[in-house]
């Protein structure tokens, strides 16, 4: 006989869309052997109960097998030595259908008891294992919805335990109760055939045995035939016998093997995490919203499929698209009521999907597939090999090409395909720079061993220094570190305003400042360290470009996260050929190295737009700063002048007071020398003097003494 379709043991534990749409199809087989056996027992039940309807009972049965091809069986339906095997039953039948009658003992030992066995006890153990696996199923949905909504705060450790015991424990019983399902399923195609071939056996041997009526209605053809089928009977039980050990044992191997598959989170030194694959399926859940701040998370069963990222849910027949991701953006987020989440982001940046892992392994493992997909890996012939080159060749991107020169042949065409001069925010580069830096070797741009800061820090500089004094001593203390002062002078009084959403992928200490091969350098090493690490994460601020300063904006809270001065950025420039990364050199203040602070810290960051625009905005801003900057030196030398004026004129008036003085005590020095003839007059005069005029005298007196001191 042909092979049987069997559902496969091995693919039970994934539980895939596709085993489940398989499961689906010998369900309904399964359903419709219960039915067409059903009909065969209450055919040859007939047979048992009434003698006198011997032949109409035989007749049904004999139409009934000659029916058997016309049934829509899911599987086995083209069996076609089943159906003429059955067909040449049907013949016999009904050739002896008007004169056999049948004993009732011989009939209920070998008809009636093969078909009840099939009926009362494998049809119905087959709708207990299915009840049963439709119960374990739904018990470890809810486990692993459960576990999935736990909270990244480890403050409740019980409750995480309970729930990680729950899936561990529904996992297992699923599992289990899924195999044990298949082999009965797998079994019941055996036990099918079995089922109606040893009653119909029985019957004929009954028949025969009875009636002593072989030598006229059976010849020696159908008695080898007879022995044939027996013969047929037994090689497929010996074979259902043999396929079920083997089962058994594989449901053994099974279980021995898939202990660390049943935990949420397994053990990544046990189960190593693989970077190298090109394509994945499993479950994940998937984020959507279901308003303007409110979402809601769905599992599904993903998969990819050359350059594309599919979805199925369970009870549909095929998948279906949710994105491109050739040349797409992968990396891992935080969200607030998940963990092992991870955002893709298409190439135009168009369409974004927030997935979660049931593990921090399965999270790694999509985030290092779908990047290998990114960069078209899938289309070589050996994918799996190109992809543990290239991770092997991002191993060693950080090691020190011998020039420089060589350092930049991969990462752009070469110095003569790029422009004469490149774009910076205060200070450009000379064609002399240029041809005088293919000369310099690694230190000469990047100080060695200089650790790469991948986090936002704020540096720490005497002008936030002093801005900090200034505001702790006059002005309200903001919570989140900025003061209200120094944003509002920032925003209110700066002509320009541009604004951009830019991610921070880090930053380096740098030590030339002359020229944008010092950004590309520090792009090539961020970018290569952040690949061997595996750091995906990146933080999305809002860039503020001011003609006062560049301000990193927290887009939910819109606290200011980092503040650059204007006047301490020296060089801004774009990636030749990725246009969204982008990336400037901030000058600090201070007495450098020498008393432990930075000289230059080169920032890199990347952007939805192009980095030119905002390389654009960030010269047009220190543009307008230099005429603000000049107009304000004007008008303080206008100030110096006006009051350089007020100030003669000042000094002018007291020198007319002064003269004044003078004069004044000039006419009292005359009064008082008078020719000492009118002494005797002015005795009298004397006498009638006032206290009031001897101070006045007085007074006078110390006024021309003053004044001549003054003079």
């Amino acid at each position: 006989m042909p092979g049987i379709d069997k559902l496969p043991i091995e693919e039970a534990l994934e539980d895939s869309p596709q085993t489940r749409s398989l499961l689906g199809v010998f369900e309904e087989d399964a359903a419709a052997i219960s039915s067409y056996t059903s009909q065969l027992f209450h055919a040859m039940q007939r047979i048992y109960d009434a003698q006198n309807e011997l032949s109409a009972a035989t007749h049904l049965t004999s139409r009934l097998l000659k029916e058997y091809e016309k049934q829509r069986f899911p599987l086995g339906g083209d069996d076609e030595v089943m159906s003429s095997t059955l067909q040449q039953f049907a013949k016999v039948i009904d050739e002896l259908s008007s004169c056999h009658a049948v004993l009732s003992t011989q009939l209920a030992d070998a008809m009636m008891f093969p078909i009840t066995q099939f009926k009362e006890r494998d049809l119905k153990e087959i709708l207990t294992l299915k009840e049963v696996f439709q119960i374990a199923s739904s018990d470890h949905d809810i486990a692993i919805n459960r576990y999935s909504k736990l909270s990244k705060k480890r403050d409740n450790e019980k409750v995480r335990n309970e729930a990680t015991e729950d899936v561990y424990t529904s996992r297992k019983k699923q599992h289990q109760t899924m195999m044990h399902y298949f082999t009965a399923l797998n079994s019941l195609q055996y036990k099918k055939k079995i089922a109606l071939l040893e009653p119909l056996l029985g019957y004929m041997q009954a028949q025969i045995s009875f009636f002593k009526l072989g030598s006229e209605n059976l010849t020696q053809q159908w008695e080898d035939f007879l022995t044939n089928i027996g013969t047929s009977v037994q090689n497929v039980r010996r074979e259902m016998d043999n396929d079920v050990n083997v089962m058994q044992q594989t449901i053994q191997d099974l279980e021995q093997g898939s202990d660390l598959l049943y935990l949420p989170d397994p053990d990544p030194s046990k189960i190593p995490i693989n970077r190298n694959l090109t394509q994945k399926a499993g479950y994940l859940n998937t984020r959507n919203k279901t308003g303007l701040v409110s979402s809601s998370w769905e599992r599904q069963y993903f998969f990819t499929q050359g350059g594309n990222l599919m979805s199925q849910a369970r009870g549909d027949v095929a998948g279906g698209l949710v994105m491109d991701i050739d040349n797409c953006s992968v990396m891992a987020v935080d969200c607030e009521d998940r963990r092992f989440c991870f955002q893709i982001t298409s190439f135009d940046g168009k369409k974004v999907a927030i997935l979660q892992a049931d593990s921090r392994k399965d999270c790694e493992e999509w985030i290092a597939t779908i990047n290998n997909i990114s960069k078209r890996i899938y289309l070589s012939e050996n994918p799996e090999e190109i992809a543990a080159r290239v991770n092997q060749s991002a191993l060693e991107a950080v090691t020190p090409s011998p020039s420089f020169q060589q350092r930049h042949e991969s990462l752009r065409p070469g110095v003569q395909g790029r422009p004469k001069t490149s774009r910076t925010s205060s200070q450009g580069s000379d064609s002399p720079a240029l041809s005088s830096l293919s000369s310099l070797s690694l230190d000469s741009l990047v100080a060695s061993n200089t650790p790469i800061q991948f986090d936002i820090i704020s540096p720490v500089s005497e002008e936030t220094g002093s801005q900090a004094k200034t505001t702790g001593q006059g002005g309200r203390t903001n919570p989140f570190g900025e003061s209200g002062d120094s944003q509002s002078e920032d925003g209110s009084d700066s002509i320009l305003h541009q604004l951009y959403i830019v991610r921070f992928l880090g930053s380096m200490e740098v030590r030339a400042t002359d020229s944008s091969d010092v950004i590309y350098e520090t792009m090539r090493q961020i970018l290569a360290a952040r690949a061997i690490h595996n750091i995906f994460r990146m933080t999305e601020s809002h860039l503020l470009v001011t003609c006062d300063c560049l301000k990193l904006i927290d887009p939910q809270t819109q606290v200011t996260r980092l503040r650059f001065p204007l006047s301490s950025v020296v060089l801004c420039a774009s990636h030749q050929e990725n246009k969204r990364l982008f990336g400037f050199v901030l000058q600090m203040g201070g007495g450098g190295r020498a008393e432990g602070q930075l000289g230059s810290i080169c920032y890199i960051f990347e952007s939805n737009n192009d980095g030119e625009k905002i390389c654009d905005s960030v010269g047009l801003a220190k543009q307008i700063a230099f005429h603000s900057e000049m107009g304000r030196k004007a008008s303080e030398r206008q100030r110096e002048l006006v009051k350089a004026k007020e100030k003669q004129q000042e000094e002018l008036s007291k020198q007319k007071q002064i003269e004044k003085d003078l004069e004044e005590q000039s006419r009292l020095i005359a009064a008082s020398s008078r020719p000492n003839a009118a002494a005797t007059a002015s005795d009298k005069q004397f006498m009638v003097l006032s206290n009031s005029q001897s101070e006045d005298s007085d007074t006078g007196e110390d006024s021309r003494k003053k004044g001549e001191s003054e003079a």
